[in-house]
């Protein structure tokens, strides 16, 4: 018999956290995230989210053991001010057993259904700077510290529940020798004369704080015609700042900015801290920050973490001058491989920014969605 429990004290809401890395133990490809991290996340005191959204925890548990956990989401801005009436579902992790997944997503329509929505949509969280999807294809690459990793018996749960597929993403990688700077490096300059635009380089993470708000508001612009896209307050801005700006390394930051020097286009990279995320297991002190610190300082490997342009400037080259900027940095530092994160399948725009770099996609995720019965 599964019992479904929910998670509300800061013990069981530390087993929540903890679940999987007890399922994933074995696993050679899971990124662990950092346990504290992860328990302000769902700290209602600690993330700005919940001024705009609802968050319920769940464990399963059978014979007294828990076997699956689920977070049951709802984002309210997409509810009232899009008219999006869905119910989310993210942090879905269970054994392999169909009747555990089956009493945690019972749960969430439940939910669903006695706040009115009419379909479920996971795995997701709060926002599109959240984790997203079920990986469906490339089980045998390591995840990242953006993504969220899976059993191949997730999709068939989901699929035995009655759940369809919803938003596709693929997530690419490119040799940086393949990186041709033809492509963009004569055309940046032609960009920057024609439009009166410069590139923005940092050497300290404290000079990139003075941007953050500026940033946000033109990752919000450039990315509000995607199909997931929903809006994050001012406070989660700030979260996200303080949350985020310590991974950076200063030099991974690259901006465009006009005549005004008002920002028009940016681009964020981030070391890959896969393989350190792994060696910490979760914990951040006493040894693991010396993990992050190499992987930050030496790593070959970098993340494209986020890049937007105003859409006004967009089909006007703006990326080429980031590009060309992220080409500099990773000649001088010796990359060899950049990945790209979940992106959506019908984001067409980003596809064919990439194409003449040779991607090749090695995991392919996607959300599933049902009608709330």
């Amino acid at each position: 018999m599964i019992t479904i429990k929910e998670a509300t004290t800061k013990k069981e809401l530390k087993a929540f956290v903890k679940f999987p890395f007890s399922l994933y133990k074995d696993s050679k490809f899971w990124v662990p995230p950092i346990i504290n991290e992860e328990l302000q996340t769902f700290d209602k005191n600690v993330n700005p989210v919940f001024q705009n959204a609802d968050g319920r925890f769940f464990l399963a548990y059978q014979n007294g053991k828990i076997v699956g956990r689920v977070a049951a989401l709802i984002n309210w801005i997409e509810v009232k001010e899009q008219g999006i009436k869905k119910m989310r579902f993210g942090w879905f992790d269970v054994i392999d057993k169909q009747e555990v997944t089956n009493a945690l997503l019972d749960k969430v329509n439940e939910i669903g259904k006695e706040n009115n929505l009419e379909f479920i949509e996971g795995p997701i969280g709060f926002s599109n700077l959240d984790k997203v999807g079920v990986v469906y294809e490339g089980f045998d690459h390591i995840g990242s510290m953006i993504t969220w990793e899976n059993h191949p018996y997730y999709v068939t749960h989901l699929e035995n529940y009655g759940m369809t597929f919803g938003k596709g993403y693929s997530e690419n990688k490119m040799k940086f020798e393949n990186i041709k700077p033809e492509y963009f490096s004569r055309i940046q300059e032609l960009v920057k004369h024609r439009y009166k635009l410069k590139a923005l380089n940092f050497t300290n993470n404290k000079d990139i704080l003075p941007h953050a708000n500026e940033m946000f508001e033109v990752f919000t612009k450039s990315h509000s015609v995607l199909s997931s896209f929903v809006d994050i307050n001012d406070e989660q801005r700030e979260y996200f700042k303080k949350k985020f700006i310590s991974f950076l390394n200063p030099e991974y930051v690259k901006f465009v900015i006009d005549k005004d020097d008002k920002l028009v286009g940016f681009g964020i990279v981030t070391p890959s801290y896969a393989k350190a995320l792994q060696k910490m297991n979760g914990r951040l002190f006493p040894f693991g920050i010396f993990h992050l610190l190499k992987a930050k300082k030496h790593s070959k490997t970098v993340t494209f973490y986020l890049i937007g342009v105003l859409p006004e400037y967009q089909n006007k080259g703006v990326t080429a001058i980031i590009f060309d900027e992220f080409y500099k940095i990773f000649k001088e530092k010796g990359i060899e491989t950049c990945i790209r994160g979940p992106e959506l399948d019908d984001n067409t725009a980003i596809h064919q920014l990439w194409k003449n770099f040779k991607p090749e996609v090695f995991k392919k995720r996607c959300t599933y969605v049902k009608d709330i019965t």
